[in-house]
């Protein structure tokens, strides 16, 4: 049997967990093997700016007061679920919020 894994990537984690439930419960229905979702590891991107845009005081204060660190974190759930055309058709009919990146890869 064909296994479609479904890759969930996004910024919300709550959002990617009420995506994975649909999809678990959906499949479920149809009555297919479902596995996850796997959590992930967390990416996280981190980047230093200077507060002030001028560049003034930047070797001022010794304290490093004039620098902030702006961090986005990326959040990947994976899910197995039994491939069939009922179940793949009825998963791409689901909202998916526009924050939410999704593959979908088919496996034998």
């Amino acid at each position: 049997m064909n296994i479609a894994r479904i890759k969930l990537t996004g910024k919300e984690p709550k959002e990617l967990d009420a995506l994975c439930a649909e999809i678990k419960d959906t499949a479920i229905k149809l009555g297919v093997s479902v596995s996850g979702p796997i959590p992930m590891p967390t990416k996280k991107l981190k980047i230093p700016v200077m507060k002030t845009p001028c560049g003034d005081g930047m070797h001022r204060g010794g304290g490093g007061g004039n620098w902030e660190t702006w961090e986005m974190r990326i959040h990947k759930r994976i899910l197995d679920v039994g491939a069939n055309d009922r179940v793949l058709r009825q998963i791409t009919r689901i909202r998916i919020p526009k924050d939410v990146n999704i593959e979908i890869e088919l496996t034998d």
